[in-house]
């Protein structure tokens, strides 16, 4: 498990990766109060979010974008298995230094994530998205890049910048009304989505499905949506486009 840690104005970046021949159970915490946007660009690891005696589990994290606010509280634990390798982006602002942001930075935190501004308890789930193309090829590049020293910096900044315009443009796009997916819909979903990723040259139908995972197709049509922050096939033409890139 590799972790860069790095200091870009008033954020702090974590580029984090695991590839390994065995499963491997990584921890990590914040020492401060904070707000974090995390892109995991690759491998579907199961995540753990542990805080008191509460427990917060994702059990793919290919392609998602998750907001969260935590204290020195709350513990990120991956387990990441060799056939599932980890890519992830975590880009935290620390309540402190949020409020020295420019203005208009400051504002769209502010507007558009105010539960993490104003939390409420040691840990509080904002809005997650499933990525664009653009989120995607943003992360890609960021482990992809040959540059160093200042330059490598210069690069990491501007792709930063790319990742969070596009976080909150998506976010902005958001119905006002948020539709609230239960936990035992929320599985079904991840397993509608593991089944598209798995079978994308020959997708089933959707009410194919929506037999499969048990979830009649309006509530899976409706709730796709509003999980990953895609339709349906929208989601599968997005896997299949990045094959290409």
């Amino acid at each position: 498990m590799t972790r860069d840690i790095i200091a870009l104005n008033d954020f702090i970046v974590l580029i984090e990766q695991s590839i390994s021949e065995e499963t491997i159970i990584d921890k990590c915490a914040f020492g401060d109060e904070v707000i974090g946007i995390a892109f995991y660009g690759s491998g579907n690891v199961l995540l753990s979010i542990n805080h008191g005696d509460e427990k917060r589990v994702f059990n793919n994290t290919k392609g998602f974008a998750m907001s969260f606010f935590v204290n020195d509280k709350v513990e990120f634990v991956h387990t990441v298995s060799h056939e599932k390798p980890l890519e992830s982006i975590v880009i935290v602002c620390s309540l402190t230094n949020l409020k020295k942001l420019p203005n208009q930075e400051w504002e769209v935190f502010n507007e558009q994530l105010k539960d993490l501004v104003t939390p409420q308890s040691d840990y509080v789930e904002g809005p997650n998205l499933y990525m664009t193309n653009e989120m995607q090829v943003a992360v890609d590049k960021i482990f992809q890049t040959t540059y160093k020293g200042k330059t490598r910096m210069m690069f990491l900044r501007s792709q930063v910048t790319e990742l969070l315009a596009h976080f909150f443009a998506l976010l902005a796009e958001r119905p006002t009304e948020a539709v609230v997916v239960k936990d035992q819909e929320r599985e079904q979903l991840y397993r509608a989505k593991a089944i598209l990723t798995n079978n994308m040259v020959a997708p089933p139908s959707l009410n194919e499905l929506s037999k499969l995972i048990g979830l009649n197709s309006y509530k899976l049509k409706k709730n796709f949506k509003a999980l990953f922050g895609v339709p349906v096939f929208k989601y599968l033409q997005q896997e299949l486009s990045l094959i290409h890139i």
